[in-house]
């Protein structure tokens, strides 16, 4: 399943994001802005325990977040959307999964993995602004699944047709939610229109 999440909100600071005037420090502002908004959709099924509180006037029934949240951000580019989603669960747990993409292959190469122990998680959130051929995304969930990970879903900014195809066909269980779903990828494996290297464009190193 995926769904592309098409509020004005979100379109607009996309709009902002794909500039090539945008410099580093205001496409990070965006990209944190953006995986906020976007996790008000990606994050609406969570599981709640009802509790009653003492108001100052008097007790109400309320609902608390009952799972238990990990996100992982895919090195680099996946941690300038990381405060995004902390910003919306400041209790989740984060673990983090490093992958280069060998350009000439366009396949991703591991480095790096540190995953919190899955035994109580409710829900894993992977992290990464653009999914381009869905080489590293698929090989993020194959990581998380080979310990023990049952509930994932994937929250990106950019994608595209064949991404989302080639996510769904290795795991047709997992939901992505994206800000757009571009036109298509270049030669390069590059999507286009795109948002350029995003991790580049965070980072300043460009």
């Amino acid at each position: 399943m995926y769904k592309e999440i098409d509020h004005p909100c979100v379109q607009h600071k996309l709009s902002l994001l794909r500039h090539f005037e945008t410099d580093y420090k205001k496409f990070r502002e965006l990209t944190t802005e953006i995986t906020t908004l976007m996790c008000y959709e990606a994050l609406k099924n969570l599981n709640t325990d009802n509790i009653t509180i003492k108001t100052p006037i008097a007790e109400a029934d309320c609902q608390i977040i009952s799972d238990e949240v990990v996100v992982t951000p895919i090195l680099r580019a996946g941690l300038g959307m990381l405060d995004g989603v902390l910003n919306i669960i400041p209790t989740a747990r984060v673990g983090f999964l490093g992958m280069y993409r060998d350009e000439e292959t366009a396949q991703p190469v591991p480095y790096y993995q540190n995953i919190p122990d899955q035994s109580s998680v409710g829900l894993n959130i992977i992290i990464d602004p653009m999914l381009a051929t869905g080489g590293s995304m698929i090989s993020a969930i194959d990581s998380l699944k080979k310990i023990g990970a049952t509930n994932v879903i994937v929250i990106c900014i950019v994608t595209c047709k064949e991404g989302i195809s080639s996510v769904l066909d290795a795991h047709g269980n997992i939901k992505i939610y994206t800000a757009s779903i571009d036109s298509h990828l270049n030669e390069k494996k590059y999507i286009v229109p795109g948002l350029g290297d995003a991790g580049d464009r965070l980072y300043g190193t460009y």
